[in-house]
């Protein structure tokens, strides 16, 4: 029997992990551990098992279950530790040492190498899966490389969150916070709560049926309760408003998901207030939002005719792809490695 780290990106579809873990079984292979993670075109599902298949029958058999891009490594038994015990372990070590940011950020990725960069332009570089920077301060980084199994977007969230960690701690981040536009008009963001029902149905009344059209897919001239009151609910997400002059002119906001990891967004913002930066704004302040509560990657789903909502996504670093639908795409940003440019 040999103890193997496996991983294989599947299609987000019900049942695909039963099918790996029954090809693993059929092969011998008892399941040690497991960990679900997204990743850029689909899931990544990690096994540690104990097996007495070779690596090469361990992949086509995952292969023929319907797993991509399978990867098998060697395991120990060491690396059976339970995971949110061992990044407790190395969360205390770094508070103690916190010089040893590179040797205790490599333990926790299990890299190959790890080591201090300065003056990176991390936007100019090409991307190599096998390498992962993380940003400690401006043009300051800690680079990991891991040969055999590439970083996921998973681990790029937990290598961030644990760099933050090292940092000194930030202020409260204030309820009511003021954003100055492009043009120096100033509005006021808070949360979304019940307060705002009047104020969100007249945002939705003053917007036309085409900013209605591209939050909703359809031109919804208002907001049904059920879905507001979802929408105020702190345990399926988390909304924000923008204020002016009185009014509500946009509101946006992050939605948890059933998959590990990802968090939806949709913004509505007002027509006259659109094109003066509102949207980016909002948009970065949910990016945080979503980083400070450990997802991994938040995703927006938009018609394809939405030029300016595809240009605003894309300059966040989202990737674009269709769906089944020809006239809808999807957005994927990764949540970790958007939190530098976030401060």
């Amino acid at each position: 029997m040999a103890f193997l780290r496996i991983r294989t990106t599947v299609d987000e579809r019900p049942g695909r992990l039963a099918s790996l873990a029954a090809a693993l079984a059929a092969k011998g292979g008892n399941i040690l551990g497991l960990s679900v993670q997204p990743d850029t075109d689909g899931t990544v599902d990690e096994f540690v098992a104990d097996i007495p298949a070779s690596a090469e029958t361990v992949r086509e058999a995952l292969e023929a279950a319907g797993g991509r891009r399978v990867q098998v490594v060697p395991a120990t038994a060491h690396e059976l530790t339970d995971e949110p015990t061992r990044a407790l372990l190395l969360a205390a070590r770094l508070r103690a040492t916190p010089w040893r940011l590179p040797e205790v950020l490599a333990d926790l990725m299990r890299a190959d190498d790890a080591r201090w960069v300065y003056g990176v332009d991390l936007s100019s570089e090409l991307p190599d899966p096998t390498l992962l920077t993380v940003p400690v301060a401006p043009r300051r980084a800690i680079r990991l490389r891991r040969i055999g199994l590439p970083f996921t977007l998973t681990e790029a969230a937990r290598a961030a969150a644990l760099v933050r960690l090292a940092q000194p701690p930030a202020e409260a981040a204030p309820t009511e916070r003021p954003v100055v536009l492009n043009d120096g008009a100033e509005v006021q963001v808070r949360p979304l709560t019940p307060l705002y029902r009047e104020a969100v149905r007249d945002l939705h009344d003053r917007c036309s049926p085409d900013s209605r059209r591209f939050r909703y897919f359809t031109s919804m001239p208002a907001l049904p309760p059920r879905m507001f009151d979802r929408l105020c609910d702190r345990d399926r997400g988390h909304s924000i408003v923008a204020g002016h002059d009185g009014q509500v002119v946009a509101m946006a906001n992050l939605i948890f998901t059933q998959d590990p990891g990802i968090a939806e967004m949709a913004f509505l913002v007002e027509d006259r207030w659109q094109g003066r930066g509102l949207g980016g704004a909002l948009a970065r302040m949910l990016l945080r939002q979503a980083c400070d509560l450990g997802f991994a990657e938040v995703r927006a789903s938009l018609l394809s005719d939405n030029v300016r909502m595809r240009r605003l996504l894309t300059s966040l670093g989202a990737t674009l792809s269709y769906t089944d639908d020809p006239g809808v795409l999807e957005a994927r940003i990764a949540a970790g490695a958007a939190l530098p440019a976030l401060h």
